[in-house]
C-alpha cells in the first residue's frame, strides 16, 4: 500500500492535541497509581495502592460507597432521562404538532447552563427555609409531600439525579429526534398504507430503526455519569453530605486527591482511584462495543 505522507500531516495536529491532553495524563496518572511516598520519599509500590484501596476496610467501605451511589446515579438516568427523552423526541417528530422548534429550545437550554448555576437553583428552590418549592405545592395542595429531599440520607441522591435529568433531558431528546429525521420517507408511507399510524408506528417502525442511537445515548450516559463531579460538589460539597449519602467516584476522587479540611492529599490512592474509575468505565464501554453494539447492526439502513 502506498504510503501518503498528506494524511500524516493532515492528522498530526489532531493526534498531537489529543495525545497531550488525552492519553500523556491518562499514562501519568496509571504512573502514579504504582507509586507511594514512604518517609518523604517516592517509593515504587507496584499494586499496593490497589490492595489498600480494595482490602482496607477504611477505604473499601468509603469506595464502595461512592461506587454504589454512582450506579444509582447511573441507573436514575437510565430509568427516567433517557425514556423521556425518546417519549419527547417522538412528540417533537410529529408533523402535527405546533411550535416544535419553541419546545425543542426550550427543553434543550437548561444544558448549556453551567452546573454552578443549576445547582445553586435548585437548592435554594428546595430550600426548607426560603426556597420556592414549598409554596408551589402550597398552592396546588399538595405541601404535605413537601420534605428537605436534599437534607436526607434516604432522598438526596435521588433528588439530585433527578436535577441532573431535569439539566440534561434534551440531549437524548435531539439524538432520538435526528434519528427518527433520518428514518426514509418511504418507510413511513407504506406502515401509513399498512394501517400502522400514531404510537404503533413508533413502537413497531420507528424504535426498532432508532436502536443504535438508543444504544449510542444508553453508552454516553454510562461514562457521562461515571464521570459526574459538578453537580453534586456544588450542591453538597465535597463531603458529599448528608453522611456521604451522595458521594459518587468524582467526589472520593476529589478529596483523596486534593485533600479537604483536615485531611490531606494523597496522589497516589488519588490517581489509584482514578484508574478504578478507568477500568469500569472501559469494562462498560467495551460490552456496549462487542456484545451490544454488533447486535444492533441489523437495523441499520
Amino acid at each position: 500500500m502506498k504510503f501518503r505522507p498528506h494524511i500524516a500531516v493532515f492528522l498530526a495536529p489532531a493526534v498531537i492535541v489529543y495525545s497531550a491532553v488525552m492519553i500523556f495524563p491518562l499514562l501519568s496518572t496509571l504512573n502514579l497509581s504504582l507509586f507511594s511516598r514512604i518517609g518523604g520519599e517516592r517509593v515504587f509500590v507496584g499494586l499496593e495502592n490497589f490492595r489498600t484501596l480494595f482490602g482496607d476496610p477504611r477505604w473499601s467501605a468509603s469506595f464502595w460507597n461512592a461506587l454504589g451511589n454512582n450506579t444509582w446515579f447511573f441507573v436514575v438516568h437510565m430509568l427516567v432521562q433517557n425514556p423521556i427523552g425518546i417519549a419527547l423526541a417522538a412528540l417533537l417528530s410529529s408533523p402535527r404538532l405546533r411550535m416544535a422548534a419553541f419546545y425543542r429550545t426550550a427543553i434543550f437550554i437548561p444544558t448549556i447552563l453551567s452546573f454552578v448555576i443549576v445547582g445553586f437553583v435548585w437548592k435554594l428552590i428546595l430550600s426548607p427555609i426560603w426556597g420556592i418549592a414549598p409554596g408551589m405545592l402550597d398552592a396546588v395542595g399538595l405541601k404535605s409531600l413537601f420534605a428537605p429531599w436534599l437534607g436526607r440520607e434516604s432522598s438526596a441522591l435521588t433528588t439530585l439525579a433527578l436535577i441532573s435529568v431535569w439539566q440534561f433531558v434534551g440531549i437524548p431528546m435531539m439524538l432520538i429526534y435526528a434519528a427518527l429525521l433520518s428514518i426514509p420517507d418511504e418507510v413511513l408511507e407504506a406502515a401509513e398504507l399498512d394501517g400502522i399510524t400514531g404510537w404503533s408506528r413508533f413502537w413497531k417502525i420507528q424504535l426498532p430503526l432508532i436502536l443504535p442511537a438508543i444504544g449510542i445515548i444508553s453508552i454516553l450516559t454510562f461514562v457521562g455519569n461515571f464521570n459526574a463531579f459538578d453537580l453534586i460538589y456544588v450542591s453538597q460539597g465535597a463531603l458529599a453530605g448528608p453522611n456521604f449519602a451522595t458521594d459518587i467516584l468524582g467526589t472520593f476522587l476529589y478529596r483523596t486527591f486534593f485533600g479537604f479540611q483536615l485531611q490531606l492529599g494523597d496522589p497516589h490512592m488519588g490517581a489509584a482511584i482514578a484508574t478504578a474509575m478507568f477500568v469500569i468505565i472501559l469494562i462498560g464501554v467495551s460490552i456496549y462495543l462487542f456484545g451490544i453494539q454488533t447486535r444492533l447492526r441489523r437495523y441499520q439502513f
